[in-house]
Order: C-alpha cells, then sequence, then structure tokens
C-alpha cells in the first residue's frame, strides 16, 4: 500500500469529488504562534502575506533585503507555495534600524507588522495553523458529505502524514532507500529522506489500526500520547480515567517514528509495529543506522473550531485549525476526492 492509497476512516470513498485550489486564495493558512513578541530585542518579527512563494525564497529575499546573512533570518515551519498564507519570520539585525519593510520589492509578499523581539523563530515553534479552504466543482452526496462532517468534528481523522512528505510521485522514499544503500546526500537533503522514510513506517501502522478499527481506541500495550504536547506515557492498563481523557481529546493513541532500540510499547501494539517495520527493513534499519531515536506521534487528529458552508451548490468553504505538524489535506481526503 502506497501512501497515495491510505484507507480512510469514515467512509471507503469520500462522498464528494471536487477542485481544491483552484486559486491560491482557495487555500488560506495562518500561523497561530501562541505567543506575542518581546517588544524589545535585536530579531524583527515579521507577519508576512505570500502568495504563490516559496518559503524559503521568502526568507532568502528578507535577509537580502535586510542586508544580513540567510542564516538570520528564522521561520516556525514551511508554508503550501500555491496557497494565501500568512506566517512569521524573524530577521536578526544585530545592531541595525529596522528597514522600511513597506518597501519590500515583492508583489506576491507583504509585510504586514513588524515587532522587535528577542529570540530567532525555531523550527516547529508554532501552536498549529488556522485553515480556510475551498472546494469547487463539488459533485457528490451532499447529505452524506454532512454526515461525514459531522462525524469529523466529533471523532477526528487518522493522522496520517499528507503525500508532500514524500515528495513528486512519492519519489522521496525512493532516494532515502538509495540514501541507506550508500548513496551520498547533503545535510539539508538527509533531513528530509530521513523524515520521509520514519512517516512511511508510521503511516504503515495508522493504515493497519485504521483496518482493525483501532485509530481512536486502544489495543493491549498502547503509548499515550498527550495533546498538544510530544509527551507520551505507558503502556499501562486501560482504565475509566484514561477513557475520559481519550473520549475529551486530552490524549490519543500514538504510532512509532522509528529509530533505535526497542519500540516502548508493548502486547498488541508492539507486534503491529514490529511487524510494518520488519516489512519496510530497509527503512527501518536506515533509521536505526542514521542513529534516530524511537519518538512517537498520536494516532488521531482532532480539528478545532471545524465549521462549514455551501458557498454555491458547487462550491463549500470548509475553516478549522490544526496542531503544528498535521496536514489539512488528510482532513480534506476524508471528505472529497479532490481532482
Amino acid at each position: 500500500m502506497s501512501d497515495y492509497e491510505l484507507p480512510r476512516a469514515h467512509a471507503e470513498t469520500p462522498p464528494l469529488t471536487a477542485r481544491l485550489r483552484s486559486t491560491p486564495e482557495d487555500f488560506r493558512v495562518e500561523e497561530i504562534l501562541g505567543y506575542d513578541a518581546d517588544g524589545s530585542g535585536e530579531h524583527a518579527l515579521l507577519w508576512v502575506e505570500k502568495r504563490e512563494a516559496n518559503t524559503d525564497w521568502v526568507a532568502r529575499e528578507l535577509a537580502k533585503f535586510a542586508g544580513v546573512p540567510p542564516l538570520n533570518v528564522g521561520y516556525a515551519g514551511l508554508k503550501d507555495r500555491h496557497a494565501v498564507t500568512r506566517q512569521a519570520f524573524t530577521v536578526q539585525l544585530a545592531g541595525k534600524p529596522d528597514p522600511d519593510w513597506s518597501t519590500f520589492p515583492h508583489a506576491e509578499v507583504k509585510v504586514l507588522a513588524a515587532t522587535r523581539h528577542s529570540r530567532k523563530l525555531k523550527r516547529g515553534a508554532l501552536r498549529g495553523n488556522r485553515f480556510v479552504l475551498v472546494l469547487r466543482e463539488v459533485q457528490g452526496d451532499r447529505a452524506r458529505a454532512e454526515e461525514v462532517l459531522a462525524e469529523i468534528s466529533a471523532r477526528g481523522v487518522p493522522n496520517y502524514f499528507g503525500e508532500q512528505r514524500f515528495g513528486r510521485e512519492g519519489g522521496n522514499l525512493a532516494q532515502a532507500r538509495a540514501m541507506f544503500a550508500g548513496r551520498r546526500m547533503d545535510r539539508a537533503k538527509r533531513s528530509i529522506l530521513l523524515s520521509a522514510a520514519r512517516s512511511h513506517i508510521f503511516n504503515a501502522v495508522l493504515a493497519a489500526r485504521v483496518e482493525r478499527g483501532a485509530w481512536d481506541a486502544p489495543l493491549d500495550g498502547e503509548i499515550w500520547s498527550l495533546a498538544g504536547s510530544r509527551s507520551w506515557f505507558g503502556p499501562e492498563p486501560f482504565t475509566d480515567a484514561l477513557a475520559e481523557r481519550l473520549a475529551r481529546g486530552d490524549i490519543h493513541p500514538s504510532g512509532p517514528l522509528w529509530g533505535q532500540g526497542e519500540p516502548p510499547s508493548s502486547g498488541e501494539v508492539a507486534e503491529l509495529e514490529r511487524e510494518l517495520a520488519a516489512a519496510n527493513t530497509d527503512l527501518a534499519d536506515g533509521l536505526v543506522a542514521a542513529r534516530m531515536d524511537q519518538e512517537r506521534r498520536a494516532l488521531r487528529l482532532l480539528p478545532q473550531n471545524l465549521t462549514w458552508r455551501w458557498l454555491a451548490d458547487d462550491a463549500l468553504e470548509l475553516a478549522f485549525e490544526l496542531p503544528a505538524g498535521a496536514y489539512a489535506t488528510v482532513v480534506m481526503r476524508e471528505l472529497a476526492a479532490t481532482l
């Protein structure tokens, strides 16, 4: 099973077909940092809107405009190019005055606000992202679509890594296998390929649990992921207290981000995880050789503040928030097959 053919939780086939990203304005993303600028310091914290622009390119252009090295620019996460996105960047000015950000010379990028801050933004240093997406040319069963949306709101969706994690036509996995077989890669590419290898094993475990109906319910030997955190605990007996925390979304069943050492799970969970790592032994062994550590990721993704409205008979707008590291496309795939 490829990462393009993963099983769905709410219907074997989605109730709708639709076109996503008809225009960049139909895919809007806004970072939720979860904190405010300090108001002082040698970094400029910028709030930037970009349209059809790559995050790395924007960072390089901000450095050039400010007259500082590219390493002086920080950002919390990569954002879709084929979209309208708002995200934060920091630019370390090291005693230099702020340039006139309003004259930044690219029409597709606007600096909306600038405030001084004491620290460089680091990758992953955000609470989540807010999405507003519009599906167009919608066809299918609208009544069933409403039911699926209600199910997603109540139960969430499997927290797969999205297709973009694996590169064009899944090519990152082939490159990861070549790297593990001895091909040299630069540091940045190596990091991308290690992530793709871990993501594939995680998706395989999650897919098996979706097929068992256990992606949002415990199996014997479960490791629990704490919502909004990279922390986890277990295994331990499933109690009424754990059941209550699971029901309110405080904890989620978790799956492996593969690495050296044994997974912390036990029983049925450990058996499944070892079986699927063995089915991808070249990737699993490569991750161990690269000295990646065993980590965990939640199997369940609960979109927050999910709302929807029909803009027309063939146009559906969705709005929701996701934690950092989660993919809007895995929410959409439960609802619609995109053209």
